[in-house]
C-alpha cells in the first residue's frame, strides 16, 4: 500500500475528528439534537478511520515463523468492520429520522447554524473521501474509508438542503425525509462492501476474477493436458494468491515454463502470488474438498 495512504488517513482523521468538536460545541450552542447526533456519527467515523489505517499498516507487517502470509488479513476484517459500522450508524440516522417524521418533530429557529456546520462538513468530508477516491476499485479495506467520508458528505449536503428549505418555507418534515433516503443510500453500499468482505474472508474467489477463465488460460499453456486442485484466494484486500496442479504427460517443462506461467497469471488476472506444481498424472494428490465441476464458479460477491 503506497505510503501516501498513510498521509490520506492522518489528514482524515485529524480533520475529522477537530469537525466533531466543532460539530458538537456548536450542537451546544445551538442546542440542536441533529447536530450532537451527527457529531456522535462522525466520531464512529473516526474510529472507521482508525481501523483501516490498522489494516493497512498490518498488511505491511513482514511474514514470519508464526505468520507465513504476514498479517494481510486484517485489512479484510478492518473492511468488514467498517461495513458493520455504516450499518450500525446508517440504522440508527433511519430510525431517528423515522421516529422525527412519525412524532412531528422539527425545529426551524436554529437552521442558518446547522446549515453552516453542514456547509463544513460537506467539505472536510468531501476533501476526506476524495484523498481515498484512486484506491476504492481495488482495495475494500480503502473503499470502506472511502464509502465512510463520501456517506458523510452526502449527509451532510441534505441537511444543508433540509435545513435551508425548512428555514424558508417551515418543512420540518424534510430532515428526517431526507435523513431516510440517505440512510437507504449508503446502506446499500455498505451492505455490499461488507458482503464482498465476508466472502474474500470465507477465502472466496475474489470478484475481479472468474474461475473458468483462469483455468482456460493454464489450460492453453504448452503441453498442459490438464488442471486440477485449482484455487484462488485473497490473502489481504489487494493481494491474491493461486495454487494449481498442471498436468503435463510428456514431464517437467523446467523452471522457465513456471515463471512465465505466472508472470502471465499476474498480468491478465493479478495474481500476485502463484505456486505451480507439474504432475505427470492427473490424479496426483487430488484435493478431496474440491468441486467435481471444474467449470463451477462461485456467484458470492459478484
Amino acid at each position: 500500500m503506497p505510503a501516501s495512504f498513510d498521509r490520506a488517513f492522518a489528514i482524515g482523521i485529524g480533520l475529522n475528528l477537530a469537525f466533531v468538536l466543532v460539530e458538537a460545541w456548536y450542537g451546544w450552542q445551538a442546542d440542536s439534537l441533529a447536530l450532537w447526533a451527527d457529531a456522535a456519527h462522525n466520531l464512529g467515523d473516526v474510529a472507521g478511520l482508525v481501523l483501516a489505517w490498522v489494516g493497512v499498516w498490518a498488511a505491511r507487517l513482514a511474514a514470519n515463523e508464526h505468520y507465513t502470509y504476514g498479517r494481510q488479513r486484517v485489512s479484510l476484517w478492518a473492511a468488514a468492520g467498517n461495513g458493520v459500522l455504516l450499518l450500525v450508524g446508517m440504522g440508527s440516522l433511519g430510525w431517528e429520522a423515522a421516529h422525527r417524521l412519525i412524532q412531528g418533530h422539527g425545529s426551524v429557529p436554529q437552521s442558518v447554524t446547522v446549515m453552516i456546520v453542514a456547509t463544513l462538513g460537506i467539505v472536510i468530508n468531501g476533501t476526506t473521501a476524495w484523498l481515498f477516491m484512486r484506491g476504492r476499485a481495488d482495495d475494500v479495506n480503502i473503499q470502506g474509508a472511502f464509502w465512510h467520508m463520501a456517506g458523510d458528505a452526502l449527509v451532510s449536503a441534505g441537511v444543508v438542503a433540509a435545513a435551508g428549505l425548512t428555514w424558508w418555507l417551515g418543512w420540518t418534515w424534510l430532515d428526517p425525509v431526507l435523513g431516510i433516503i440517505i440512510a437507504v443510500v449508503i446502506v446499500w453500499g455498505s451492505a455490499r462492501l461488507l458482503w464482498r468482505s465476508m466472502h474474500l474472508l470465507m477465502d472466496g474467489v475474489p470478484h475481479h476474477i472468474a474461475l473458468p477463465e483462469v483455468r482456460a488460460h493454464l489450460l492453453a499453456l504448452s503441453g498442459v493436458s490438464a488442471v486440477t486442485d485449482l484455487h484462488v484466494w485473497a490473502m489481504g484486500s489487494t493481494h491474491t494468491a493461486l495454487t494449481a496442479h498442471l498436468v503435463v504427460p510428456q514431464g517437467s517443462p523446467g523452471d522457465g515454463f513456471l515463471r512465465e506461467a505466472a508472470q502471465s497469471l499476474r498480468q491478465r488476472f493479478r495474481i500476485d502470488h502463484v505456486t505451480l506444481q507439474t504432475v505427470t498424472e492427473g490424479n496426483f494428490s487430488p484435493c478431496l474438498r474440491e468441486t467435481a465441476n471444474p467449470d463451477h464458479r462461485d456467484q458470492l460477491g459478484r
